[in-house]
């Protein structure tokens, strides 16, 4: 997510070298939720047909494996949390096509990593409760009995990144991921324009845009998936060890402005901007396949976010 507010950062400044350099990605709670005594103490396999998002949520709390926040966007965000679950439907970003297509699927407790309406804390500033856009969306989920709850900062938390890992593995790049630094990595030498193409390829993004010199050699980066900030963003470009910071999205007037100058100043700097839907989709696949190691009587299924942009050729 790429606003910033109110929660905890799990990166440590930028020092020396990258591998002092740890992704942000925001965090931000969900009241925490009981055990129910419907639930075994092995690994959530429940002695009850029925579940409620809440249960669900409690077995998560216990299962993600780091202490959970009180200040934090992970909580729920519309519906009922003692509503019974059909059917969990996880995604990056619960937008309308989602909640249309969970719903037809019969999975009424959507689990996604970014906000619902459109704002960091889910409460879009300057805007109007009775804006039609922002009711059409609340109305559908009242009227089809739906959950939404966010889970973001904890997945991040988790050793290792629950997003990082699902991009890693989208990518190929688990052998050339540092030992020391889970963000970092040491790629078989390739080209700015070459890495861009392999990456929007790999991850099906057909709006990935660059910085830097097409032609320039490049083995060294850093990903970044989501949106960190200038902050963190411009400290990972101003290691000399680094060459390439690929991002999800990112101020054009911030650390696009800074890696251009980095460019312009003859500094062996580029930048790959992904697009935040594709930046963080995997990291949600890779949360549904763990979600399904204890989460066994009802369906877990991904539901992805769709492209939103397309663009003019």
């Amino acid at each position: 997510m790429g606003v910033r507010v109110n929660h905890v950062l799990v990166m440590a400044m930028f020092a020396v070298s990258c591998t002092a350099w740890v992704s942000p990605c925001c965090r931000g709670g969900s009241p925490s939720a009981g055990r129910s005594a419907s639930w075994h103490e092995n690994r959530g396999v429940r002695s009850a047909t029925k579940v409620t998002a809440r249960e669900v949520v409690a077995e998560i709390q216990k299962e993600v494996g780091v202490p959970w926040q009180e200040k934090t966007v992970d909580a729920f965000k519309a519906g009922n949390p003692d509503t019974v679950v059909t059917g969990i439907a996880v995604t990056m970003m619960a937008t309308m096509d989602v909640l249309e297509r969970a719903s037809a699927k019969g999975l009424n407790f959507v689990i996604t990593h970014e906000p619902t309406f459109y704002a960091h804390l889910d409460t879009p500033e300057g805007m109007d409760e009775s804006d039609a856009v922002w009711k059409e969306k609340r109305d559908f989920i009242e009227k089809h009995g739906m959950v939404v709850w966010r889970f973001h900062d904890h997945w991040h938390e988790r050793n290792p990144d629950g997003i990082e890992a699902g991009m890693v593995h989208a990518l190929g790049w688990e052998k050339f991921q540092s030992p020391k630094n889970q963000y970092y990595f040491v790629l078989p030498e390739t080209t700015v324009k070459e890495l861009a193409e392999q990456v929007a390829k790999k991850l099906d993004s057909p709006v990935v845009r660059v910085v830097g010199e097409p032609g320039m050699k490049v083995t060294n980066v850093v990903l970044s998936p989501g949106a960190a900030g200038f902050e963190h963003e411009s400290h990972a470009l101003e290691d000399d060890s680094i060459q390439v910071l690929l991002v999800g999205e990112t101020r054009e007037w911030e650390t696009v402005e800074y890696a251009a100058d980095a460019v312009t100043q003859g500094r062996k700097k580029a930048l790959i901007v992904i697009g935040h839907v594709p930046s963080e989709q995997p990291g949600m696949d890779e949360c549904t396949k763990w979600l399904r190691g204890f989460v066994k009587d009802v369906p877990v299924e991904f539901v992805a976010a769709k492209q939103p942009f397309w663009v003019v050729r």
